[in-house]
């Protein structure tokens, strides 16, 4: 008997989704109901991957699962919030249970690590496209800003920078690296790790905050447009893992490390006042962050770069990722 849209769902997405006792109505009914708690604001978020655009046919549907809930429990992350909910709208160019098996296992893997329950969504037919939106909550009050930062606040990132983007070269065939790197790079690109602890920790800490998902030149400009302020960055200070240090040229390697996208590293900015406390704060986390710079008064939105006390210029054929950009824009 030929499979129906409503007996897809109920097989690879109703009864998979992690349970949360804030649910009272989730999938089924024609919209959910929630529970946020007292004295506690709403984070709402929405992220769209398309193929061809974010992945390709190659691409494992296990990690479109996981990555299309991971990039928006990041945006969470950003604002400080604790994930809570996600509703789910699926195109699908046929229905093909092997993939969909695949793909709502990824799902559920990181719905279930985070504690963050699928409440809702739609099913249509299409180009393959996924859109998420997720929900999270924090204290009333206490969501990390963009336009926080000021002069002297220093500037810090969760991570290493620049693994995705090598990932994506070795996938288009664009660079080798060697075996014991080339799991690592491909684990960044298709599997990330959204920093929600870190997050949490830097509510009433830290004066901006972004995840870097466009690479760290752009997400930063952000903050420093939102402020009207400029960064100075000191590049020595990037962290750069070895699968990268290892695969590119120090300027290559520092490049892709402030352009590529789809690392989902927090950058924020910090007051001189709060660095010992973020210090306590964030003791408990497998990856520390690390300062790489300072905000200071100029130009809104420029982004000075020196390498060892020297100005330094990114080569020319590295940009940062855009959608629409100007030469396609005005066509």
């Amino acid at each position: 008997m030929p499979r129906d849209e409503f007996s897809l769902i109920n097989e690879y997405f109703t009864h998979r989704s992690a349970k949360r006792g804030d649910v009272a109505m989730g999938i089924g009914d024609d919209g959910a109901v929630v529970r946020p708690m007292p004295e506690h604001d709403l984070v709402i978020v929405t992220d769209t991957l398309v193929e061809g655009v974010h992945f390709d046919m190659t691409t494992p549907p296990r990690a479109i699962g996981h990555k299309s809930v991971a990039v928006n429990l990041s945006d969470l992350a950003a604002m400080g919030a604790q994930p809570c909910w996600i509703s789910l709208a699926l195109t699908l160019p046929r229905m093909d249970e092997d993939w969909l098996q695949e793909f709502s296992g990824g799902l559920d893997e990181i719905c279930s690590y985070y504690d963050c329950q699928l409440i809702g969504g739609d099913t249509t037919k299409g180009p393959l496209t996924i859109t998420i939106t997720a929900h999270g909550q924090l204290p009333s009050g206490s969501a990390i800003p963009r336009s926080g930062a000021k002069a002297g606040d220093w500037i810090y990132v969760s991570g290493s920078l620049g693994d995705a983007g090598l990932g994506l070269q070795v996938t288009q065939n664009k660079v080798s690296t060697t075996g014991r790197h080339l799991q690592q790079v491909i684990e960044r690109l298709h599997y990330p790790t959204p920093r929600v602890a870190l997050g949490q920790s830097l509510r009433g800490v830290a004066s901006s905050c972004i995840d870097i998902s466009d690479g760290l030149l752009a997400d930063l400009r952000h903050l420093m447009t939102e402020a009207g302020t400029q960064a100075q960055l000191e590049l020595e200070k990037l962290p750069l893992s070895l699968a990268l240090t290892e695969t590119l040229q120090v300027d290559d390697a520092l490049a892709l490390a402030l352009t590529a996208g789809d690392d989902y590293e927090l950058c924020f900015t910090l007051p001189e006042e709060h660095r010992g406390r973020m210090e306590t704060l964030t003791t408990h986390l497998k990856t520390r962050p690390v300062c790489i710079g300072r905000v200071a008064n100029g130009e809104s939105g420029d982004i000075q770069l020196r390498y060892n006390g020297e100005d330094w210029l990114l080569a020319e054929g590295y940009s940062s990722f855009n959608h629409f950009p100007q030469n396609e824009a005005s066509k």
